[in-house]
């Protein structure tokens, strides 16, 4: 899918990533258009769905979910099937899941209270999925995690 976006979109987007809760006025001085033409081309990135939402992101810490670890998932689906992906997917401690290439067939990244906790949710939430194998890692320190893209310069 492609998308146009000119210089104006650009500079907005960059602006709204990092910090979404910039008022129209303040983003109007920034680009140097009205505010209602603004709002206008904000409008029109979430129906092009440019803009895919506007996520609060919590402390992992505060929920106590101090552990952060990937998990490489084998599984014995045949080609093109993907049941063990929306049976996974549906597990709210698994963050991401990305279908991958090479020896195992998923990449689910989740979070945990401790290692214990880790246990059980593969023991508990991972059974009954059809999965051959895990291989998992386990982070000891992020030093960097975002979901912001790099944006172009226009």
């Amino acid at each position: 899918m492609s998308f146009s976006l000119d210089e104006t979109d650009l500079k907005i987007l960059t602006l709204i990533q990092p910090n979404s809760f910039l008022t129209n006025n303040e983003l109007a001085k920034k680009v140097n258009l009205a505010p209602s033409a603004v709002l206008e081309r904000i409008k029109k990135l979430e129906r092009k769905g440019i803009i895919d939402g506007y996520p609060t992101r919590i402390k992992p810490q505060a929920l106590e979910l101090n552990l952060l670890a990937y998990i490489f998932i084998k599984t014995n689906e045949g080609p093109g099937n993907a049941s063990v992906a929306k049976q996974l997917s549906k597990i709210p401690d698994v963050l991401e899941l990305h279908h991958i290439a090479g020896d195992d067939c998923y990449l689910a990244k989740v979070r945990a209270r401790d290692p214990l906790s880790l246990i059980h949710l593969m023991r508990e939430k991972f059974k009954n999925r059809n999965i051959l194998s895990t291989k998992t890692t386990i982070v000891l320190e992020t030093l960097k995690e975002t979901n912001q893209l790099p944006i172009p310069k226009p």
